[in-house]
């Protein structure tokens, strides 16, 4: 079946949100999501949006979504792109939906002058894992990822 990418568009939050909470749910992380509509039109539709999204579709019907946004290289001297989420519904997994939504982010990056596109991956996630290494990406083993968030972060901002 042929896989259509096309970029997220406003009517597109509710969907959004649903991808994003199934995500989640595969994640077995579905307590964690504070997203709301409000903040999906805020972020990927506002005038200046710093986050974008594709969207997956087969036979016209919507399937999955990647998002993104824009990071830097110093060393590099150039923007690269940080995929923030990827995710394809169960029933169409296999059917090339992931591999075309994560073409459609390395198109992006090469029109805009991207030198690479970063992401992370669970641990456990071996089918993710397995695909990203057949298309050629590497597992950066070096770099050890590191978050501030909430309370630490918040606590943090308010030192002098």
């Amino acid at each position: 079946m042929t896989v259509t990418i096309r970029p997220a568009e406003r009517p597109d939050a509710p969907l959004l949100l649903d991808f994003i909470q199934q995500l989640a749910d595969y994640e077995k992380a579905s307590d964690q999501v504070e997203a709301t509509l409000a903040d999906i039109h805020q972020t990927l539709f506002a005038d200046r949006p710093q986050v974008h999204a594709l969207i997956a579709e087969q036979a016209g019907k919507p399937v999955g979504f990647a998002a993104y946004f824009f990071n830097y290289s110093t060393w590099l001297g150039r923007h690269g792109i940080y995929l923030e989420d990827l995710f394809v519904e169960p029933q169409a997994r296999g059917a090339g939906a992931g591999l075309a939504l994560l073409r459609g982010v390395a198109r992006v990056a090469i029109a805009k002058g991207c030198r690479r596109v970063d992401w992370q991956v669970l641990d456990w996630n071996q089918p993710a894992i397995d695909f990203y290494r057949s298309l050629g990406a590497r597992h950066q083993e070096t770099w050890l990822p590191y978050r501030l968030e909430g309370e630490a972060l918040e606590r943090f901002a308010g030192e002098s």
